[in-house]
């Protein structure tokens, strides 16, 4: 059983509109056609409207907003791009949504240090465009266009992540405003710190349960000399996922190496109007200058040669690259293309490298099974992978079969080393499987930091924790 976070009453509602009425005017919104854009994300979870949304514009009316929703003792839930995946900021009580998305200003730019300094509705995309001239880039690239604030609260981290690293190792600093309307600070611009308790972490990855971020410092990387990509299918699924796994542990630094099966090629294909043989197969790039990539890409190709590898098709020039990279970001709508008016269900899990192949290919025998239109894909290279259920919202059997699948997922990763979720977080959707990761003991004392920063439990309530006498037996 779920907490059920119980709604929020009208008259708090109807008190917390007339308190920010004349403050903020036509950027405070309740109408049903306003309120409904922010009631569904790319998650399965159906709809969870707010009471009142509000889109500030500076950190200081983020802190008024917050204030006054704790006098009327109203929940607030921070809003970004509405990409996530397991309702991670869906509105279960009502409330107050703040959407950050025009506090989008990039503050600062410091070549030099190789940082930057961002609000918190500032995208990844936006982001590169502004970075083009300086010969940096931010690497941290999930596929949706999120936010940054939004990455950071779910710890981000997507196709660049074997080289890079994820939203963990590439942010320095944060302001952040708690769940009271105070305002703190924490980390450096330094790459490194001995300096007390880690609260740029505490906040990473907290899914805005502690605090809302107001302002980010991040690490930017070089652009490299050469860029090479490629598109590479294999006779099977584990002949890719070896030729992944015997990549990594030779040390060859892959930027990004991802895996689509077959039904994901074939729905990319129909999609993105590509052509590629309907055959598991991998997208990879390679950084570094000519003479490095060269080597990298020989010392792939001799492990693939030997498991299976056909034609690896190059593309080199920037046009094709970011052809091929869109129709892998396309995966999603792609998927959900292949069965009019279905609901897609992506779920995800990371697991030791060394566990990948048995992990997916277990995976994609019950998927078989069962039937199931679900296409396989993932970063692999970092021992995440993707499972899209493409289900018909009416089919309770298919449903059925498919939370089968996800458990049986997850019990296996966590089994082995691994993880409930390498990227999506857990919102609501995973919260069982959180307690089942980290055991009772751990989750009490996130619950015990939790009700340290926000004693009343305003902030984006419902996320993370299930039931507290489960989590306690």
């Amino acid at each position: 059983m779920h907490i059920a976070a119980s709604r929020v009453s009208a008259e708090a509602t109807s008190s917390l509109q007339a308190a920010l009425a004349a403050e903020f005017g036509p950027r405070l919104l309740n109408s049903p056609s306003a309120l409904s854009q922010y009631g569904r994300s790319e998650g399965h979870h159906g709809e969870h409207l707010p009471d009142l949304v509000v889109r500030p514009t500076s950190v200081e009316e983020v802190q008024r907003l917050v204030r006054a929703a704790r006098e009327f003792r109203v929940p607030v839930v921070p809003y970004g791009a509405g990409t996530s995946l397991e309702g991670n900021a869906a509105s279960v009580a009502g409330g107050l949504c703040i959407d950050l998305s025009a506090m989008d200003r990039i503050v600062e730019i410091s070549p030099e240090d190789m940082l930057c300094v961002v609000e918190p509705g500032v995208t990844r995309e936006q982001l590169n465009a502004e970075l083009r001239s300086t010969g940096l880039f931010f690497p941290i690239d999930p596929g949706a266009n999120a936010t940054m604030a939004g990455m950071i609260a779910t710890r981000a981290s997507g196709t660049n992540a074997v080289r890079y690293g994820t939203m963990r190792e590439n942010t320095l600093a944060l302001k952040v405003v708690l769940p009271d309307g105070t305002l703190v600070r924490t980390g450096s611009r330094a790459r490194k710190s001995a300096a007390g308790y880690d609260l740029t972490h505490l906040f990473l990855g907290s899914e805005g349960t502690l605090g809302i971020t107001v302002e980010a410092t991040l690490r930017l990387h070089g652009q490299p000399e050469t860029v090479l990509a490629g598109t590479w299918p294999f006779e099977t699924l584990e002949g890719a996922v070896h030729t992944v796994i015997a990549t990594i542990q030779s040390g060859v630094p892959v930027a990004r190496i991802e895996l689509l099966d077959a039904a994901a090629i074939r729905a990319c294909n129909r999609f993105s109007n590509l052509a590629l043989p309907e055959q598991p197969t991998l997208f990879i790039e390679l950084h570094g200058s000519e003479g490095a990539v060269r080597e990298q890409l020989d010392l792939m190709q001799t492990f693939g040669s030997e498991l299976g590898g056909g034609t690896l098709t190059r593309a080199v020039e920037t046009e094709a690259r970011s052809a091929l990279w869109k129709a892998r970001h396309q995966a999603l709508p792609a998927a959900r293309a292949m069965l009019p008016n279905s609901v897609t269900w992506v779920t995800d899990v990371c697991v030791p490298i060394s566990h990948l192949a048995d992990a997916i290919g277990r995976v994609q025998a019950e998927v078989e099974r069962t039937g199931l239109l679900a296409p396989i894909l993932g970063h692999v290279g970092d021992g995440n992978f993707h499972v899209f259920f493409v289900l018909a919202p009416d089919d309770e059997h298919s449903w059925a079969k498919a939370r089968a699948i996800n458990e049986a997922m997850v019990e296996h990763a966590l089994s082995v080393g691994g993880t409930c979720t390498g990227e999506h977080g857990i919102g609501i959707g995973k919260r069982e499987a959180m307690l089942m990761e980290h055991g009772p003991e751990a989750v009490q004392l996130m619950r015990r930091l939790k009700d340290a920063i926000d004693p009343e439990g305003l902030l984006n309530p419902s996320k993370l924790f299930g039931d507290k006498a489960a989590e306690t037996r």
